[in-house]
């Protein structure tokens, strides 16, 4: 085995350094120099994986997951950890070992890695020092991945299994006043569906607050003025994100052409949704790094059968209406300047406010896509990646 992967490591290796020169790494980023190590390991982990899927060793998705799982950390000795099932859904439950003066702030973490990677495990340092620095019970959930697994699954799993922890609160010694659901990423994007959903119930705890770290919070404009500013920083490419919004519904990315261009949202349904996706409503601060006005595309009715489910509010929250907006918790939104995803963030930041939600809004303006994971990784430090983290905890401990 050895043997057979020193040279599929050499050819992966080439395949990085032939790639490297097309990806973009502003010098405005949090250490350039070492997101460029970060980026080499993630570009020969990819290359890699499509050479073992061509052999049929293993799918290049498969080899993703395994690499990404990093380290098994030892025991924390200011934490009771143990992995359990929320109404069969997989979690990972921290509680600090201190004694408290009364009930403890609850957290539901949804992981991200755009619904096909991520696990209990990446996240492991990420929910220890949630836990520990704002001293809460954090539940960290494990929802079905795509593309074995599409949309709803992971929507679904992370529903279940705050509903199953708001409902057993008293075991956990949480004060049904203080949970709040958090994610980043893929796992912002559930995390503010599961909070649309509970929104209007009176059955259960009502949350105190939603975490969204840089979400992905909307399907219909890939062209966005981020999307176009950012299209090739590290660690998420406009093509990528859209590869994966295109997994997670369907299982796999057929049409992602059409859907970068634009094309599969009917002319009537754009204009219906212009009110909240739209670079109109980006602040202009946001848009001195340029933005190019696109041709209008022609729509292509075929995609729009395949990828219609992009317009529920379920997968695509920023869609929700205003009467459901308006009842949402007090917010927190975090957006890096160098992300893809950060104009979803402040469409969805100017939606809550417009509707008189509370909002505490945190921009890195160093920042780039995924930098909060990597606050600590693998013996590389990102500064901003940490203060990010805290401005999390910050938030947290105010509530």
């Amino acid at each position: 085995l050895l043997l057979l992967l020193l040279p599929l490591a050499a050819l992966a290796a080439a395949a990085v350094l032939l790639g490297l020169p097309g990806y973009d790494i502003p010098p405005g980023v949090n250490q350039p120099a070492k997101l460029r190590l970060v980026l080499t390991v993630l570009l020969g982990t990819a290359a890699l994986g499509r050479i073992l899927e061509k052999t049929g060793l293993c799918s290049q998705i498969t080899f993703g997951r395994y690499v990404r799982q990093g380290r098994k950390l030892g025991l924390d000795p200011k934490l009771f950890i143990q992995d359990l099932q929320f109404n069969k859904v997989p979690v990972r439950v921290y509680q600090p070992k201190a004694t408290s003066d009364g009930p403890r702030r609850g957290i539901l973490f949804f992981h991200g890695g755009g619904w096909v990677f991520g696990s209990l495990d990446t996240y492991e340092k990420v929910c220890r020092y949630l836990s520990r620095e704002s001293d809460s019970v954090v539940v960290s959930v494990q929802y079905r991945l795509a593309p074995e697994h599409k949309y709803p699954a992971a929507y679904e799993d992370c529903l279940s299994a705050t509903q199953h922890f708001l409902q057993h609160l008293q075991h956990y010694a949480v004060d049904p006043a203080r949970v709040t659901v958090c994610g980043d990423s893929a796992g912002g994007n559930l995390a503010a569906a599961v909070s649309q959903t509970l929104a209007g119930r009176s059955d259960l705890p009502r949350l105190r607050a939603q975490i969204l770290i840089y979400p992905g919070l909307q399907a219909l404009d890939f062209n966005l003025p981020s999307y176009q500013q950012n299209r090739g920083v590290p660690l998420l490419f406009r093509e990528r994100a859209a590869f994966f919004a295109l997994l997670y519904l369907n299982g796999d990315a057929l049409h992602m052409q059409e859907v970068l261009e634009g094309s599969h949202i009917p002319p009537d349904m754009r204009l219906k949704y212009r009110k909240w996706v739209s670079p109109d409503n980006i602040p202009e601060e946001f848009k001195v790094r340029g933005v190019k006005p696109l041709r209008p595309t022609d729509f292509v009715a075929e995609v729009y059968e395949t990828v219609k489910r992009f317009c529920e509010p379920n997968l695509c929250p920023l869609l929700a209406e205003d009467s459901v907006v308006h009842q949402l918790p007090e917010s927190f939104i975090l957006t890096c300047e160098y992300d893809v995803l950060r104009d979803d963030g402040l469409l969805y930041k100017k939606r809550l406010e417009d509707n008189g939600v509370p909002v505490t809004w945190y921009h890195l303006e160093d920042g780039f896509h995924g930098i909060i994971s990597l606050y600590d990784y693998c013996g590389v430090s990102f500064p901003s990646g940490k203060r990010g983290l805290d401005s999390v905890v910050n938030f947290l401990k105010s509530l």
